[in-house]
């Protein structure tokens, strides 16, 4: 029988940890050719829009989708679980947690294969639902000391940086601009929905490490040229994703000034198949856009969990 896990079950069951752990299987796993990911497909209407993102683990005999809607009532998101020997449904998940919290782990997982290891200053841009996870994930593979935090909205950058800081246990502190955030900082996090970029080449220090993680569709930036130019590595989750939705790298590859071929999935260097950062004075840049089998990595291991526990609802189906 098929399981329901609902937010709250998730929320009970879900952790950090267990969210790097399963981003970084899933990585490797698509590394080693162990994994399908499908990028994401899209449809709108003029009233609302639905995401898919497909796939499956070979090793984990799982496949499946998330399937998230949006429109001005807000987004809903659902995973849908099958065993992969038989076709059968194995659990229907509901998925904003659990997509905030792996989206997170992916940036955690790239800081820790791509950052300098002593990386203890963060400039976070970005105050919204999103952001905590990114901060949490940063903690838990770098020894983060202090982070400096930029929204546009002054009271969000105020009530973030209060509750980050109690809740991880740092010094949060609210800056007044992007450029302040980012001078100066070991790691750079860009979370945000712009379309134009709040992040310039100039402002980035050597040996930098940049997780940006909201330009995943082509009409959104963070970055501007320069600042992918200067980055010695450009690494990404999904090379046929990030050919298709990364925003920040499209006018680059227009251009001729990147190609295809530069891109470097970090499963590949998770696996040991691509070298990593190249010395301490390397700017690096990680372009997060999503897979699916972040998502069935996750949604495995809660499965397993929740079973084990006796949480979530028999599906009549």
């Amino acid at each position: 029988m098929a399981i329901f896990l609902s937010e709250a079950d998730v929320r009970q069951l879900l952790t950090m940890d267990l969210a790097l752990e399963a981003v970084e299987s899933a990585h490797r796993a698509h590394a080693l050719g162990r994994a399908i990911d499908i990028p994401r497909q899209r449809t709108r209407v003029p009233t609302a829009s639905l995401h898919i993102l497909q796939g499956a683990l070979l090793d984990e005999n799982v496949m499946g989708y998330k399937a998230y809607t949006a429109s001005r009532d807000g987004a809903r998101f659902l995973i849908h679980l099958f065993d992969a020997a038989n076709g059968k449904l194995q659990a229907g998940i509901e998925a904003d947690y659990l997509g905030m919290m792996r989206t997170g782990a992916a940036g955690g997982v790239a800081a820790k294969y791509l950052a300098r290891p002593e990386a203890a200053t963060v400039g976070l841009i970005g105050a919204g639902w999103q952001a905590q996870s990114q901060l949490e994930a940063l903690c838990k593979v770098r020894p983060i000391r202090q982070v400096k935090l930029f929204s546009r909205n002054e009271e969000k950058r105020r009530l973030a940086s209060a509750d980050f800081s109690e809740r991880f246990d740092i010094e949060v502190v609210p800056v007044e601009s992007a450029e302040a955030a980012v001078r100066d900082s070991d790691l750079v996090v860009t979370i945000t929905t712009a379309v134009s970029p709040v992040v310039l080449g100039d402002w980035l220090s050597a040996g930098t490490h940049i997780n940006a993680a909201g330009s995943n569709a082509l009409i959104r930036r963070e970055l501007d040229e320069k600042a992918v130019g200067r980055a010695q590595m450009v690494c990404v989750d999904s090379r046929a994703t990030a050919l298709a939705e990364a925003g920040d790298l499209q006018p680059a590859l227009e251009k001729g000034r990147l190609h295809a071929g530069q891109l470097v999935e970090l499963g590949e260097i998770i696996g040991g198949v691509k070298p990593g950062r190249a010395g301490a004075e390397s700017i690096t840049l990680f372009e997060s856009q999503g897979m699916a089998i972040q998502d069935l990595a996750l949604a495995q291991r809660l499965l397993s969990l929740a079973k084990a526990q006796g949480i979530g609802a028999e599906l009549p189906y």
